[in-house]
């Protein structure tokens, strides 16, 4: 099996510089990163798995002229450090189907609370908080596909 955190690094390597493909082969295994589409986890008998990874965002062009200036918008989020997803995969808010959530909004949660899974590649990872304090936001519903460095959660310090 091929080590997470040296995928993990891969994934990094490939957004910083904008590639779009790489194979490792690490003794009899061997697997291919694609950036582009959507979040794919694939595997067949006697292939190897690719993993595909959405394409960078395209810039959006300006508009002609703004309509109107927005009213000022008060930063509720200022103060909050977040809880990033450490790889790509599936983000899941409950251990099983029938499950309460890891937590909620207004949970008080300490650094070695579990706050959700992430399932890559069939294997569900444990994401600690690593942080005390209070869940603020939940910015990703479950079963919804996240990137290596999504912002999961916003906790406010305690």
């Amino acid at each position: 099996m091929i080590d997470i955190r040296k995928l993990e690094s891969l994934v990094r390597l490939m957004v910083e510089n904008d590639l779009t493909e790489l194979d490792l082969k690490d003794g009899e295994e061997t697997v291919t990163v694609k950036r582009g589409g959507k979040p794919v986890v694939m595997a067949a008998p006697a292939a190897a798995p690719v993993v595909a990874l959405p394409a960078a965002p395209t810039p959006a062009a300006a508009p002609a002229a703004p309509a109107a200036a927005p009213a000022p918008k008060v930063d509720d989020d200022a103060g909050c450090t977040a809880v990033e997803s450490p790889m790509v995969g599936t983000f899941y808010a409950t251990p099983g189907p029938d499950k309460p959530p890891f937590v909620q909004v207004g949970a008080q949660i300490g650094p070695e609370s579990i706050v959700c899974l992430v399932e890559a590649m069939k294997i569900f990872n444990e994401i600690k908080a690593e942080k005390s304090g209070t869940i603020h936001k939940i910015l990703v519903k479950s079963g919804q596909p996240v990137e290596f460095g999504q912002k999961l959660f916003l906790i406010k310090p305690s």
